[in-house]
């Protein structure tokens, strides 16, 4: 009899009727050092404020937003990530139900609902927010912040790239068609419409209310399918209307690409960048995001979402935008080789900031090649009175006159060129002047330097800096923490690929990864008795 309620919707109907043995308050079987304890806690002594702004009713016997920002960190703290699972985790995980405190399991749209249209509207003042308690409990040192960025990839499709050049060049060449197209309408219907062998989108709009006024002075029908014959105002006004969608068309996809070179079809925000895939740097360009983390004491304190792939202009923006929300500012900037430029250094000055920035050539300069290479400017003697370098030979390169160049980001810097008049027949000419990529034969060549000498002071007050003991603390912290929590977030909670699309989606699900590993960070620093401390010491050497 009880083979035959197997095939039944409600399952409880073959069941063996066990007496209850477990008890029904699900926080009695949650140990006392569990982490979701501490989650519970410190989501408590937050406000939330902004968070509960964004709904416009809450029903009742329903979770909060309290309860879902709960669980929602509690999820990226073990790993869990998609809205289905993180569902199947609120009925099956005691974890969960605990933070759910008796309310039903929502559902998976409701999960997805939070992060797109209530979390994504105030994530960065929820960061900001998480940041001010670990300040006010000592934890984080408000002093020195350490800055690194990696690539995660977008959840947009590969083959979904556009390319700014491609459209450029495509843009050009349908220019050029257009030109012979208008010529051929101004002959063939009379009037004249361009002007200096120039054409725009309003240039064929122009047209294209010309040829209609023709038509219909003239009573032209037009014609459609086999077998009948278009007249040539059809045949223009058609070849018209495809010149004009496709314009459209590439200033769209040139408006979205902004300064960028690319973006996704599928994820506009996305930038295609070289993902680093395995230990040799081999690897594909992808939709991807560079996110940079800001780390303080271990706990990342800040985060931005930027869409270039390389770190040097992110650093100005990442230091504007943390100084919006966060209450205290950094005195210490800790940053590798990949931030430092000159906009950067002086940036930093003018904000009352100390720059603790790698040198790009920090590395390299203690090799032995680097050392030895007669034609680099830090191995030629300067003399400061009389502003000219001496090379090998003991010739002189004197200064010749001051360039302005302009940066990418609009940064103008002043480069002085240095030049040499007595290469002739000198025995370290080819060691010196180096590169092929000059149409003037090597022996009618002279050496010429370009120096930007508020770049060359300001390097070498960093590097001073970053030398001592104390900035030497700082670089081993640096490659210990901001690394570290990269390490942390890719290897062991296992993110590797963003599941929202837009920039608001996926800065919002990074700081909820942040915010789960500052609490995981948090535990595990509590259970080890390391709290309090900010900089890991320096290894003392017999």
């Amino acid at each position: 009899m009880r083979i035959n309620k197997i095939l039944q919707k409600d399952y409880t109907l073959s069941s063996l009727y066990y007496q209850i043995k477990l008890p029904l308050d699900v926080e009695i079987l949650i140990p006392a050092d569990d982490p979701v304890r501490l989650l519970s806690a410190f989501v408590e002594g937050m406000e939330l404020s902004d968070l509960y702004q964004t709904y416009g009713k809450i029903k009742k016997n329903q979770a909060t937003p309290r309860q879902l920002f709960k669980i929602m960190v509690c999820a990226s703290m073990n790993r869990i990530y998609s809205s289905r699972d993180i569902e199947t985790a609120c009925r099956r995980d005691i974890n969960f139900m605990y933070l759910l405190e008796g309310k039903p399991a929502p559902d998976h749209a409701t999960f997805a609902r939070f992060i797109s249209l209530h979390f994504a509207q105030c994530s960065k003042k929820t960061l900001a927010e998480v940041s001010k308690l670990l300040y006010s409990l000592g934890e984080i040192s408000g002093k020195s912040i350490f800055i690194d960025g990696t690539k995660i990839e977008s959840v947009a499709n590969k083959y979904t790239f556009v390319w700014k050049k491609a459209i450029t060049k495509n843009q050009a060449k349908l220019f050029d068609k257009i030109l012979v197209f208008v010529e051929e309408c101004e002959n063939l219907y009379g009037f004249r419409i361009a002007y200096n062998g120039k054409v725009s989108l309003h240039t064929l709009k122009r047209l294209r209310k010309k040829l209609c006024r023709i038509r219909q002075e003239e009573g032209i029908v037009f014609v459609h399918g086999t077998g009948r014959r278009k007249t040539h105002l059809q045949k223009s006004l058609e070849t018209l209307e495809t010149y004009i969608a496709k314009l459209k068309e590439y200033n769209k996809k040139l408006y979205v690409c902004g300064d960028r070179n690319s973006y996704s079809k599928t994820d506009p925000d996305a930038t295609f960048m070289r993902m680093k895939e395995d230990a040799m740097l081999n690897g594909q360009l992808k939709p991807a995001y560079n996110l940079q983390h800001g780390v303080d004491s271990e706990y990342i304190t800040w985060l931005d979402i930027s869409p270039r792939p390389t770190d040097t202009r992110t650093l100005i923006p990442f230091l504007k935008d943390m100084e919006l929300y966060l209450p205290f500012k950094y005195q210490e900037i800790v940053a590798d080789a990949g931030y430092e430029s000159e906009e950067n250094y002086l940036f930093l000055e003018e904000n009352g900031q100390l720059a603790y920035i790698k040198p790009q050539n920090y590395e390299i300069s203690k090799t032995r090649k680097y050392r030895q290479d007669i034609g680099r400017m830090e191995n030629m003697k300067y003399d400061e009175k009389a502003d000219c370098y001496y090379c090998k030979n003991g010739q002189v390169l004197t200064m010749q006159y001051e360039k302005r160049e302009k940066t990418a980001s609009g940064y103008r810097r002043t480069v002085t060129v240095y030049r040499s008049n007595g290469c002739s027949g000198c025995p370290f000419k080819t060691d010196c002047i180096k590169g092929n990529n000059c149409k003037t034969p090597m022996e009618d060549r002279q050496k010429v330097l370009y120096v930007s000498k508020k770049m060359k002071e300001k390097r070498q007050e960093t590097l001073e800096r970053i030398t001592s003991d104390y900035g030497t603390q700082l670089r081993m912290n640096r490659s210990i923490q901001a690394e570290g929590s990269f390490a942390n977030i890719k290897e062991d909670m296992e993110f590797r690929r963003y599941l929202y699309r837009g920039n608001a989606n996926v800065t919002a699900q990074s700081i909820l990864l942040a915010i789960g590993y500052n609490i995981n960070k948090l535990h595990h620093k509590i259970q080890a008795g390391r709290t309090g401390r900010h900089l890991f010491p320096l290894k003392q050497t017999a």
